[in-house]
């Protein structure tokens, strides 16, 4: 079903919901995984966001969610300078990502103890977005709502274990998916959920010794 937000677009500065305020998305969801200040920058663009950053100002609108702002925040269109005065070492990229949506920004942030966190998301219209990578993991999350992302092993149960706890703590859960490296390897659930979660609920999960992190991803 469309909803209001689908048709007639976000609140935003800039000229494209795809290349600003997508963009925008995009990065201040790497900023979240990332989860401390970034003070390095690495943005590779595919496809048309390569060919057209500059001219729509995905550069700008990326940097902008990047130092945690919205898509309506006026501050996007000198967020470069922004960026600049708080310390923030930026670098743009062309790069053919194979099998990448046209508009997509791969993005590697890197805080001050060296910490990094590698997020590929694309934007697909309507300043909706896709998250489809994060580090090594192939994954699914739109960001309209709070999503758990659970990496642990690859081995009969886990799902029942996670959903069995969710269901105990009173968390209703509207999307899932799972990804894995190579059977028995690693896997990654991605829990989409109605409402906020606790770290009550995160420290249940955390309790299975098979389960590797639990991160709440909240909805941007």
């Amino acid at each position: 079903m469309l909803q209001v937000f689908d048709i007639i677009g976000p609140v935003m500065i800039g000229p494209s919901s795809s290349h600003t305020a997508g963009a925008v998305r995009i990065g201040k969801y790497a900023r979240s995984i990332l989860g401390t200040v970034p003070v390095k920058a690495h943005i590779c663009f595919s496809g048309s966001f390569a060919k057209t950053y500059k001219g729509h100002g995905t550069d700008k609108a990326v940097i902008a969610g990047i130092l945690g702002m919205d898509t309506d925040d006026s501050r996007i269109r000198t967020s470069m300078d922004i960026a600049k005065q708080e310390g923030l070492e930026f670098v743009f990229e062309e790069k053919d990502i194979d099998g990448a949506h046209p508009n997509t920004a791969e993005i590697t942030l890197t805080d001050a103890d060296g910490n990094q966190a590698l997020v590929q998301g694309a934007s697909i219209g309507g300043g909706n977005i896709i998250i489809n990578k994060i580090n090594d993991t192939t994954v699914a999350i739109n960001g309209k709502s709070d999503t758990l992302v659970i990496p642990h092993k690859d081995i009969p149960g886990m799902i029942a274990d996670v959903t069995n706890i969710l269901a105990d703590k009173k968390v209703n859960v509207h999307g899932f998916s799972l990804c894995r490296d190579h059977k028995g390897g690693t896997a990654v659930m991605t829990i989409e959920i109605d409402g906020d979660i606790n770290q009550d609920v995160t420290g249940a999960i955390l309790e299975n010794p098979n389960i590797f992190a639990c991160t709440i991803l909240k909805a941007i």
